[in-house]
């Protein structure tokens, strides 16, 4: 019979658990101070993230507030990073999936070495590339659009994605396949009817990774993006620290409105997480 713990031993663990939440949410406290504070200048209170005179004057000038030219510009900039991190999920997700079935399940001529090539991939960090896709971009006319913006991003988060899936179909047991196909299904049925619901939690998380790596991409934005219309969040973030001045207020609130839809995607997404996060960890 499992011991249970003493009521010492569960407020031992209890504290511990809440001075490493405390660490981890005081960086957080001191952004929502400083957005929250006129100027961006917290109160004294030392140590404590306490604003001072709390407002919403940081946010009105991120948003562009009272100001319906600048507030319809940073519409479409939050546009931008939305369309742009939801059509490089999609995109990444759509080539991932039948590619890591494809290499989870099935043998063929070049497998090996494909694997080692996209492995290589991902040992190379994305501004090594930043001239050489400014060059493709610029010859192929998608300099400066959401379009090239999503084929830069797309072509990082593929190899990523077909790694992370092809470890859940490993995961996922072979014989509910060939027992499917026993009974009429084809291949391809078995893969869209029995496999791919299997695989669902780790397709979300892969998903949402995917959607975060290009929502926070600030440096090949910068470089590929000329038009302050087609900027996305994080390069209008990085406006507000100039190399002489720097509008802290500014910054953390913007860094605030950047950091709610991924917590809402989190809060949507929660139950496929864990089960997602540790498909293919054991094979099966």
């Amino acid at each position: 019979m499992e011991r249970r713990p003493s009521a010492s031993e569960a407020i031992l663990v209890n504290a511990i658990v809440i001075v490493f939440v405390a660490f981890a949410l005081y960086p957080v406290l001191w952004v929502i101070s400083i957005a929250l504070s006129p100027g961006g200048l917290a109160g004294q209170g030392g140590a404590l993230p306490v604003p001072r005179a709390p407002g919403l004057e940081n946010f009105a000038i991120v948003t562009g507030g009272g100001d319906a030219e600048k507030a319809w510009l940073f519409l479409r900039q939050l546009g931008n990073s939305l369309v742009v991190s939801l059509a490089t999920a999609a995109v990444a997700v759509a080539i991932a999936t039948p590619t890591a079935y494809a290499l989870a399940r099935f043998r063929f001529v070049g497998k090996e070495g494909g694997l080692r090539t996209l492995l290589a991939t991902q040992m190379f960090p994305g501004v090594a590339s930043a001239v050489p896709l400014y060059l493709l971009l610029d010859t192929l006319g998608l300099l400066d659009s959401r379009a090239g913006l999503v084929l830069v991003y797309a072509a990082t988060a593929v190899p990523f994605a077909i790694f992370q899936l092809r470890g859940a179909f490993e995961s996922i047991p072979v014989d509910i396949e060939e027992a499917a196909m026993v009974d009429g299904a084809t291949r391809t049925q078995a893969f869209l009817k029995v496999a791919l619901p299997a695989a669902r939690p780790a397709i979300a998380v892969t998903a949402l990774f995917a959607f975060m790596g290009a929502w926070n991409e600030f440096i090949l934005a910068a470089t590929l993006l000329a038009r302050e219309s087609a900027f996305t969040l994080p390069v209008v973030l990085q406006r507000y620290v100039g190399e002489h001045d720097a509008q802290w207020g500014a910054f953390a609130a913007g860094a605030v409105v950047v950091s709610v839809p991924v917590m809402g995607l989190f809060y949507v997404a929660q139950r496929q997480l864990v089960s997602g996060l540790t498909a293919g960890g054991v094979k099966g």
